[in-house]
C-alpha cells in the first residue's frame, strides 16, 4: 500500500501503528483523508493485523481542517460535497473497521482531528494531548455531533461557541480518556493496551466491536436483543469453545481467530 502522508507498520505482535504524516500539524487535507479510509479499510482486511493504534507524527495528532488548502483552490462546483464525503469516510473508516483502534493524543487533535480520534474505540492522551472544536475562530463549523460522544451537553456547547481546547488531565478528569501520562510514556501505555487486546479471541473481539456500533443509537430493549443475538454468534465459533475449555482446565485459551 503507497501512501504519502499516513504511515502504516506492524509489528510481529499484530499490532499496527498508524501515524498521520502531514507536516507541521498533521492537518487533514483531501489527500490524508482519502489514504486515512484507504488505510483502516486495509488493515480490516489484514489477517496479520488485531488491533490499530492511531497517533499524529511530530508534536501534533492532528489540527483538523487544512485551511492553507482551501484558499488556496478555486472551488469547483462539485468540491465542497466531494470534500465532506471524503471527511465523513475518513472517519467512518475507523469506526468501522474491523479492528479495535487505539488513539494515541500527542498532540492537539483540533476540529477534524477530535473527530478522527473520537472515532476510535479507545482514547489516550499524553499531558500535552488536546481536544477542540476551534472552527469558530477560522470561519467554518463542524465537529459537534462526534464531539457529542465525548462530552457533556455544557462542555460541548462552550467548546464549540469558544473554541476552547481541553487538554489531557483535564479529559481524563472527565472520563474522556482512558489515562494520560507523560509524553514519553504514551506510546508504551497504548502498545500495553494493544497487546492486553490482541490477546483475546479475534473472532469475539471483532463481533464486540460491530454490537458496540450498533446499540449506540437504539433502546435499551433493541440494544440488549441485539448484543443477545451477537453473543449467539460468537458461540458459534471455535474460539468460543476454547476460551471455555480452557477456562474450564485453568490454562491460557489458544485463539485460532475460527
Amino acid at each position: 500500500m503507497n501512501t504519502q502522508v499516513v504511515t502504516l507498520e506492524v509489528n510481529k505482535e499484530g499490532i499496527a501503528i498508524v501515524s498521520l504524516s502531514n507536516p507541521p500539524v498533521n492537518a487533514h487535507s483531501q489527500l490524508l483523508l482519502s489514504e486515512v479510509a484507504w488505510t483502516f479499510d486495509t488493515i480490516s482486511d489484514r489477517e496479520d493485523i488485531k488491533i490499530a493504534i492511531l497517533t499524529g507524527a511530530g508534536k501534533c495528532f492532528c489540527a483538523g481542517a487544512d485551511i492553507k488548502e482551501r484558499m488556496a483552490t478555486d472551488p469547483q462546483p462539485g468540491d465542497h460535497w466531494q470534500n465532506s464525503r471524503r471527511a465523513r469516510e475518513a472517519y467512518h473508516s475507523i469506526m468501522e473497521c474491523q479492528k479495535p483502534v487505539i488513539a494515541a493524543l500527542n498532540g492537539p487533535a483540533l476540529g477534524g482531528g477530535l473527530a478522527l480520534a473520537a472515532s476510535c474505540d479507545i482514547l489516550l492522551a499524553s499531558e500535552l494531548g488536546c481536544l477542540g472544536l476551534p472552527e469558530i475562530n477560522v470561519g467554518l463549523l463542524g465537529g459537534g455531533r462526534h464531539a457529542q460522544r465525548l462530552f457533556s451537553h455544557s462542555r460541548l456547547r462552550r467548546m464549540m461557541l469558544t473554541g476552547l481546547r481541553v487538554f489531557g488531565p483535564e479529559l481524563y478528569r472527565l472520563g474522556v480518556i482512558e489515562q494520560c501520562v507523560p509524553p514519553d510514556e504514551l506510546m508504551e501505555v497504548a502498545l500495553e493496551l494493544a497487546r492486553e487486546i490482541a490477546q483475546k479471541s479475534p473472532v469475539a473481539i471483532k463481533l464486540a466491536k460491530q454490537g458496540l456500533n450498533q446499540i449506540e443509537e437504539m433502546s435499551l430493549r433493541d440494544g440488549y436483543r441485539f448484543e443477545q443475538n451477537m453473543t449467539a454468534e460468537v458461540r458459534k465459533s471455535a474460539d468460543s469453545k476454547e476460551a471455555m475449555q480452557a477456562f474450564i482446565e485453568k490454562r491460557k485459551p489458544i485463539f485460532t481467530g475460527r
